[in-house]
């Protein structure tokens, strides 16, 4: 890694200056967090003396030089140094829990140690057995046996038996010591494991830090806090929502809001003072540019067949005729909307440790007047879908999510992402299928033409029927969509019937999509007829 500088050059500190060096103790005290990155605030306490000197601090984590931003009242500040590379050692202090976490590893070292010796111990015995056992039987393999006398033989057989026994049952017990030790021995790896495990989960910090040295001049001795400000790419927030929606008599909604924090930028954050932020200062920060159109004419070619040109020409047709693009009591942050963003402050202080932690906190509940009603999309679905429409006037942004949850009268129905809502927008949220409400979406005369298409050389009709059935208990406001074509030529003629006729065209602004409304009682049943035709030039193609 290479050494970032700011201000000066970096040179090597004269170490006539070491004198007039004053160590600053620092840390995180507030933390301003982006949907990705953060800035944070750090104070460290000094003490200076009348004259020049230099604080020195040797507990920064690595940063962008660029964006350290230092103010100390009542100091005249001048150059400032920071290395991220050769730093001078430092003492960092170790706090008493993982002091005790580190001492209990190597305890249980030195405790796995002792286990695999004494294993290694017993092994040594029952091999002794073994060679005694080995000895014996090559006593008995001996040539010069056949001419002893037979009491020598029988002698010499008892002594062989008796003290091959006492060598086998030697050789056995120490095999089952052996065993229970190797069992001693995984035990004391296994709490060895654990040790490392709990020292990790305390020491989460890295091992890394930057230098900073500040060149201050004092008129008089001074007491005071040094502020440093700075950027991190290394920090986010994301929200989570809990959407609850009651039916029923006393029908409402409401959004349960949390955000989740988590850091990877070197250190813990220890009891800061927590900001969520909606602004995204590491993305696009200035509108995109407008640069002048220039065309021109040139003389025509006579056409050349190509397949290149078959596949122009495939795709400029069938450009107009394209869809346009659908682009507990908890303890709560308070949220500040200026126009632009959000703003929420925590009232108490927070800790996250670095790379571990994801930490959730509370961003309040909006209470949300919903309509209920059955969403029923016949060309996609086979049943309906309950659905709370609403207008956002919460007087905040509901961001955007992953992880929003929902639940139905109590019921977890599932997570799905959630767009971003600006107050004062119109929105409609889905709390899972109404099986008891089917649909069925049938193309009439399906023997002429493909598919139920009738179509001649310039013109084309297409008949459907779309019927709805309530199997339910319950009475039910349905709102049905479904589409018929649209076109941007003239030479291109599209009428189309309905019956009944739908209660709204072009729904959002989506030309050709319509949408039917009506009450549904239990067992009611309810068929919509939709047909539409298109009409062309004979020497034009439908595409």
């Amino acid at each position: 890694m290479r050494s970032s500088l700011l201000a000066l050059s970096l040179l090597a500190i004269p170490a006539a200056l070491w004198a007039d060096d004053l160590p600053v103790d620092s840390e995180v005290t507030s933390v301003t967090v982006f949907p990705q990155g953060a800035t944070l605030t750090r104070e460290g306490d000094f003490a200076v003396p009348a004259g020049q000197h230099q604080l020195i601090l040797t507990d920064m984590p690595l940063i962008d030089p660029a964006s350290l931003r230092l103010s100390a009242p009542g100091l005249t500040i001048g150059a400032i140094r920071y290395r991220d590379d050769f730093t001078p050692p430092r003492t960092p202090e170790v706090n008493a829990a993982i002091e005790a976490a580190e001492a209990e590893v190597e305890r249980l070292e030195r405790a796995v140690e002792v286990a695999r010796d004494a294993v290694a111990s017993i092994r040594i015995e029952a091999e002794a057995a073994r060679s005694r056992i080995a000895f014996l039987d090559k006593i008995g393999d001996s040539d010069g046996l056949a001419d002893a006398d037979p009491q020598a033989l029988r002698d010499l057989a008892q002594m062989i038996g008796e003290v091959g026994l006492t060598a086998r049952r030697d050789a056995q017990a120490a095999e089952t010591r052996a065993r229970a030790a190797e069992r001693d021995v995984e035990a004391a790896v296994e709490a060895l494991a654990e040790a490392k495990l709990a020292l990790k989960a305390l020491d989460t910090e890295a091992e890394e830090r930057a230098y900073l040295a500040v060149d201050v001049r004092a008129a008089e001795a001074i007491e005071g806090v040094l502020s440093l400000t700075y950027m991190t790419e290394d920090a986010a927030w994301r929200p989570t929502y809990d959407v609850r929606l009651t039916t029923g008599d006393a029908a409402g909604m409401e959004i349960d809001r949390g955000a989740y924090i988590q850091q990877d930028t070197g250190e813990n954050w220890t009891n800061v003072a927590l900001t969520l932020s909606t602004v995204r200062p590491a993305e696009q920060g200035e509108p995109g540019e407008v640069w002048p159109w220039l065309r021109r004419i040139f003389d025509k070619e006579p056409p050349r067949p190509s397949m290149l040109s078959k596949e122009r020409f495939s795709a400029d047709a069938a450009a107009p005729m394209a869809e346009p693009s659908i682009v507990a009591e908890e303890v709560q942050a308070g949220a500040s909307f200026d126009g632009l963003s959000v703003t929420y402050s925590y009232p108490h202080s927070v800790s996250v440790a670095n790379r571990a932690d994801a930490v959730k906190i509370a961003l309040g509940t909006l209470e949300l007047d919903p309509e209920i009603y059955a969403q029923a999309i016949p060309l996609a679905d086979r049943t309906a879908y309950l659905t709370a429409g609403f207008t956002n006037n919460s007087g905040e942004l509901i961001l955007g999510t992953d992880r929003a949850q929902f639940y139905l009268d109590g019921t977890f129905v599932g997570q799905r992402y959630m767009d971003l809502i600006a107050e004062g927008d119109e929105a409609e949220l889905s709390f899972g299928p109404i099986e008891g409400l089917r649909l069925e979406r049938i193309v009439q005369d399906r023997q002429q033409g493909d598919r139920g298409v009738i179509t001649r050389s310039n013109q084309e009709v297409e008949q459907v029927e779309i019927t709805l059935r309530n199997l339910t208990g319950r009475d039910w406001d349905v709102r049905m969509r479904d589409r018929v074509p649209y076109s941007e030529q003239e030479d291109l003629e599209i009428t189309w019937q309905s019956s009944p006729m739908p209660t709204e065209e072009n729904v959002d602004g989506k030309r050709g999509v319509l949408e039917w409304r009506f009450d549904m009682a239990p067992g009611a049943e309810q068929q919509v007829t939709l047909s539409h035709t298109l009409k062309w030039p004979e020497d034009k193609v439908l595409r």
